[in-house]
């Protein structure tokens, strides 16, 4: 091996675990492409590569806009990669995957990618292996394997989106709004697919102040 490769190699592992240390666990910055599987996110001048599952590139913003994601940074011995989330408990899917042997990061944003992560959840609660299985490469031993080791781990979609809900109504609240008229758009967003914190009380700002239009309602 030459020197030049062997200083390579120690640089490359000097970086690796000076980002070890940092450990990104958001991102906020604007959108600079979009590719099949990975983003570039634009923060503080740096390009960030993020990986991403499938369904949410379909509900990403514009190129040049503003984008927030809850990033997971996975570090190995010889590579740092990046995966984005829209919201914490997509995120927390995803690590609990992790936790399960023989999956890894490429696995893990395959489920993801497959499935939205409330029909994932359900599928668990629900031991629903057929639904499971619809995931392009996942076969019935390890949808078995998945419902056994993660029903006691998850939470259940109904906790999450109680969890969600109670937090935007909240915010809502605080904001001066009545809790029963809230509440009232709070589910109009919800059922529109708006499922975290951030889209929820944007999306509900705009039925509570007349920025959505007749159609919409």
């Amino acid at each position: 091996m030459s020197l030049s490769v062997s200083i390579f190699i120690i640089y490359l592992s000097l970086v690796t675990y000076h980002f070890s240390l940092i450990m990104i666990g958001s991102l906020r910055g604007k959108l600079i492409s979009r590719r099949p599987d990975n983003v570039i996110i634009e923060a503080g001048g740096i390009g960030y590569q993020v990986n991403v599952p499938l369904n949410i590139l379909s509900n990403m913003p514009d190129e040049g806009e503003d984008i927030f994601l809850h990033i997971y940074t996975h570090v190995r011995e010889d590579a740092l990669h990046l995966y984005g989330f829209t919201t914490e408990d997509e995120k927390r899917i995803f690590i609990t995957l992790l936790g399960i042997t023989g999956i890894g990061p490429k696995i893990a944003l395959n489920i993801l990618s497959g499935i939205s992560h409330d029909d994932f959840l359900r599928a668990i609660e629900t031991e629903d292996v057929a639904l499971l299985c619809r995931i392009p490469g996942l076969g019935k031993k390890t949808a078995h394997r998945l419902i056994l080791e993660l029903r006691e781990k998850l939470p259940s979609s109904k906790e999450i989106k109680n969890r969600v809900f109670e937090d935007t109504l909240s915010a809502l609240i605080n904001l001066g709004y009545k809790k029963s008229i809230a509440q009232e758009y709070l589910e109009k967003a919800y059922k529109k697919g708006h499922k975290d914190i951030e889209s929820l009380l944007k999306e509900s700002l705009k039925y509570l102040t007349g920025n959505v239009r007749e159609e919409d309602r």
